[in-house]
């Protein structure tokens, strides 16, 4: 097998679509609705705070998608799990947050370990919804390594249901995504749920 030592794809973020200036004046102009005086010493700085802030969240940073030529034939699962997420609701404009338990069945390629956490932040650092981001990181997974199966399940606790309306502080969704064996071989799929749920 005459197979490429080890393959980098280099994945760069389009750059952040922040206006810093545009969220600072939103910043102010909240404060004002809020009944709040933007101008006092405890809030003169709110503003270009929550620009940065904002900015942060939503900007992953740029990384090497590191593979390796499997020639062990390695072809038992991969999974890394309670990797952190964080992200921004895209209802409420509020925090989620919990972990991934991201998996793959190996074929031609073998992946950085260290590169399933940074696909989580590729699509975390978003304004997002769970369900999105579980599929985009099983499809982005199988698109670009093209492993056997990929599976991904995020649990995650959603601070607009807990800070406000129903108020369930504690609750965590469940989502889950499969490409692959791991959706069509119900060994390979309950082999992976069980090692996911053996992280709690």
């Amino acid at each position: 097998m005459n197979a490429v030592p080890m393959a980098r794809l280099r994945v760069v973020h389009e750059g952040s679509r922040v206006d810093r200036a545009g969220v600072e004046q939103a910043a102010t102009d909240l404060l004002r609705a809020l009944g709040r005086d933007p101008d006092s010493p405890h809030l003169q700085e709110t503003p270009r705070r929550v620009a940065a802030a904002y900015a942060e969240l939503l900007s992953p940073r740029d990384f090497d998608l590191t593979t390796f030529p499997n020639d062990e034939g390695y072809d038992q699962l991969v999974l890394a799990h309670s990797i952190p997420v964080h992200s921004l609701c895209e209802h409420h404009l509020l925090p989620f947050h919990g972990v991934a338990h991201v998996a793959y069945l190996p074929a031609d390629r073998i992946l950085g370990l260290s590169k399933l956490a940074r696909v989580v932040e590729l699509f975390a650092r978003d304004l997002q919804v769970q369900e999105r981001l579980t599929q985009q990181v099983a499809d982005w997974l199988q698109l670009h390594l093209e492993p056997q199966g990929v599976g991904v399940v995020i649990e995650a606790e959603h601070m607009c249901m807990s800070m406000r309306g129903v108020r369930a502080s504690g609750a965590v969704t469940l989502t889950s995504a499969l490409h692959g064996l791991l959706r069509e071989d119900p060994r390979s799929r309950q082999e992976f749920f069980d090692l996911a749920r053996s992280s709690r």
